[in-house]
Formats: structure tokens, C-alpha cells, sequence
């Protein structure tokens, strides 16, 4: 199980990395919408809003009205962020749970 700090340092890093998106790919899959993430396994949940392809204003609490809400543990968290694993395998797998238009989800899995 990853700890707090572990997970907001992984959710940081993907933030920064989703800003350094080259802008043709930024182009083709950004959009606006809020995010919720909840780290079932340590009690934990971050939000924020994915704006024209960056994670911004991430704060360490739950969005209920969350356009994409995403469910998982901590441990996947830190895999989907290092690479580790896709968010289609994990999806597929029942690993993380995501709640969200098929269209956001295929977008989010473009970006990440």
C-alpha cells in the first residue's frame, strides 16, 4: 500500500507531465472537465479540473459532483502514473473503477 505522500507526488507528476503535452497531441485529445480520484485502500481522495489537456488545482479532497470519478488504490495509482500499467488494462481488470462517459474515459486514457 503506497502512502499519502506517495500518491500526492504521483497525482503531482501527472499533472506536470500532462502540462508538457506537445500541442499537436494536446489538440487532439484535450478537454474540460472536473476530476475525483478516491484511493479506496488509504482513505484518500484528490480533485481537479483537466482544462484544455492539464490537471489544474488538485486539491485533496472529493468532487461529488465530479464530471470523471475514478476508484482504485492506491498501489494502481502509482502504477498508472509511473507507467506501469494502462488505465484500459486496468479498467478491463476491474482495478480502478471510472465513472464517466465512454468518450471522457477514451480521452483521459490518451492523455495519461
Amino acid at each position: 500500500m503506497a502512502s499519502v505522500s506517495e500518491c500526492e507526488r504521483a497525482l503531482y507528476e501527472l499533472a506536470a507531465r500532462l502540462s508538457d503535452v506537445d500541442s499537436d497531441r494536446r489538440r487532439r485529445y484535450a478537454f474540460d472537465r472536473t476530476l475525483s480520484c478516491r484511493l479506496e485502500d488509504i482513505g484518500a481522495a484528490y480533485s481537479g479540473r483537466i482544462e484544455n489537456g492539464a490537471l489544474l488545482g488538485l486539491v485533496a479532497e472529493a468532487d461529488p459532483d465530479a464530471q470523471i470519478k475514478l476508484t482504485l488504490s492506491s498501489d494502481d495509482l502509482l502504477a498508472l502514473t509511473e507507467g506501469r500499467l494502462s488505465l484500459a488494462t486496468a479498467w478491463a481488470a476491474g482495478r480502478v473503477r471510472v465513472d464517466a462517459s465512454v468518450f471522457d474515459l477514451f480521452k483521459l486514457r490518451s492523455l495519461i
